[in-house]
Formats: C-alpha cells, sequence, structure tokens
C-alpha cells in the first residue's frame, strides 16, 4: 500500500463512524495490504482523533483468547487505542444507535500506577506498574460489513473498538489471582458466557507485557494512569436495543452497564 491508499482507507473507516455505514472487507479489496499498512491505518485515525481534541487514555488488546480467534477466524493478538469518548459509566444508558454492529465482552481492566515502554518489559515490571484492576465490559464494534474481518481487518479498525464500561470497586493486583478468577456474562438476567482469566493468553498479565513489547518500539508508552484491557474472557456476543449486561468476575466484583434507543440517556466518563 502506498501512503495516499493508507489515508484514503483510514478516511474510508473514520467516515463509517458517522455514516453508520459499514464498509467492505479491507483485506479482500487490497490483496497487498501488510500488518505494517494496518496500524499505520490505525494510527492515521487515531492522529485525526487528537486533531479534533480527543486523549488517548489506554489501549486494548484484541484476539487474546482461543474463543475469540476461532470466532473471527484469526491466529494472534492485536491491539487498539482507547481514547477518552470511549469510557462510559457503568450503569449508564448507552444509546444503541451509537454502534453499528456491537458485541460486548467481560474484561478485567488495569489502571497503571507507572509507564510502561517496551522491548524488554516483564512480568515482575508489568505488576510493578498496575495500581488496580477493576471489572469491566468492553463494546466491540466493527466499521467492516458484517464482522468479515480478517487480521488486517480489525487491526486498521483500531481492533473493533466501540467503548469501554468500567466498574467501580478497584482491587489490587496482588489480592486475587488473575489467573483463577471466573468469570460470569449474564444478559438480560440469564447466563450467556463463563470463563476465566487463564482465558487470556493464560494470563491478563501475559497480555499486558505483550502490548507494552509490541508497542515500545513504535514509540508508544502505556503511561501511568492508562486503562489497558487485556482481553475477553469468553467469546463476544450481540447486543441489541434493550439488553442490559452484567459481568462477575471472582474476587474483583461485577459492572452493569444497558442499552437503549433514546439518544439522550448516555452519560460518558468524559466528554
Amino acid at each position: 500500500m502506498d501512503s495516499s491508499t493508507r489515508t484514503s482507507v483510514a478516511q474510508e473507516l473514520a467516515a463509517a463512524y458517522t455514516t453508520r455505514e459499514a464498509v467492505d472487507p479491507l483485506s479482500g479489496r487490497f490483496p497487498d495490504m501488510t500488518v505494517e499498512d494496518s496500524y499505520a491505518i490505525q494510527l492515521a485515525q487515531i492522529a485525526d482523533r487528537l486533531a479534533a481534541g480527543r486523549w488517548v487514555i489506554g489501549h486494548k488488546v484484541g484476539l487474546t483468547s482461543a474463543a475469540m480467534q476461532r470466532q473471527l477466524g484469526v491466529n494472534q493478538p492485536d491491539y487498539g487505542h482507547i481514547t477518552d469518548d470511549m469510557i462510559f459509566l457503568e450503569h449508564s444508558a448507552i444509546p444503541f444507535s451509537t454502534y453499528l454492529q456491537p458485541r460486548i465482552e467481560p474484561e478485567i481492566a488495569f489502571v497503571l500506577k507507572a509507564p510502561l515502554k517496551g522491548p524488554g518489559v516483564t512480568v515482575p515490571q508489568a505488576l510493578a506498574a498496575i495500581d488496580f484492576v477493576l471489572p469491566a465490559l468492553e463494546i466491540i464494534d466493527s466499521r467492516i460489513r458484517d464482522w468479515k474481518i480478517g487480521i488486517l481487518d480489525t487491526i486498521a479498525d483500531n481492533a473493533s473498538s466501540g467503548g469501554i464500561v468500567l466498574g467501580s470497586t478497584p482491587v489490587g493486583v496482588g489480592d486475587v489471582d488473575l489467573r483463577l478468577s471466573g468469570c460470569v456474562l449474564y444478559r438480560n438476567g440469564e447466563v450467556i458466557g463463563t470463563g476465566a482469566g487463564g482465558a487470556v493468553l493464560g494470563s491478563p498479565i501475559s497480555s499486558l507485557v505483550w502490548l507494552a513489547n509490541t508497542v515500545g518500539p513504535l514509540g508508544i508508552t502505556l503511561e501511568a494512569g492508562h486503562v489497558v484491557l487485556p482481553g475477553s474472557q469468553t467469546a463476544s456476543f450481540p447486543v441489541a436495543a434493550g439488553d442490559s449486561f452484567t459481568a462477575q468476575f471472582g474476587g474483583i466484583g461485577s459492572v452493569t452497564t444497558r442499552f437503549t434507543n433514546d439518544d439522550a440517556a448516555t452519560t460518558q466518563g468524559a466528554s
């Protein structure tokens, strides 16, 4: 891909947020597309958001569980950026019309107290940089039509990021075994998924280490105060208007959100 093609694709994906019209899969349209192209397209969109007054408040790692890799037909993790306008308060009503084809995932969120920058970040360094963990729900969404994505499509589309709902029960990272912390995901009061922290690259900490060492050589630092989502403990599940979701995590707590047709009902963490 040349730079003009990358720019054109970045603009096409960015426009989908406004038009609510998904685009055809990228990998099928650009057979010479590479992972480097995809991340360049992602970063071009983030640069435009920053220029418009948004700011990066963290990162997400996607496709870390075998369940998610099987579900989407990929075989490696990816990462995306979390901007301030993607954060929602728990129990707030999120307008369903915010998204094109949303799905929900339960995750254990890390909040950092010290910066991390790879390469060479180790598990002890990652643990020492964590301030606390929170229960979280990630809303994933795709600007790619019908979720027909490969790894190149989802990377370019900011790792299929949509939004994040953070719980309000901080827990010290040393107070819970993240590998064994079980998760139960409810939709409208019924259990739809279960999992454990070990589904995320063996441990969510491994995901944090992978992220720091992957973005470090690109000049990206995981900053103090940033939120990191290490990956889903279950497969993702479709969202419909009127749905409510609760994720309960052993030793950590729970977080709840709901989706509505009322465009005025949302309460975001920042504006």
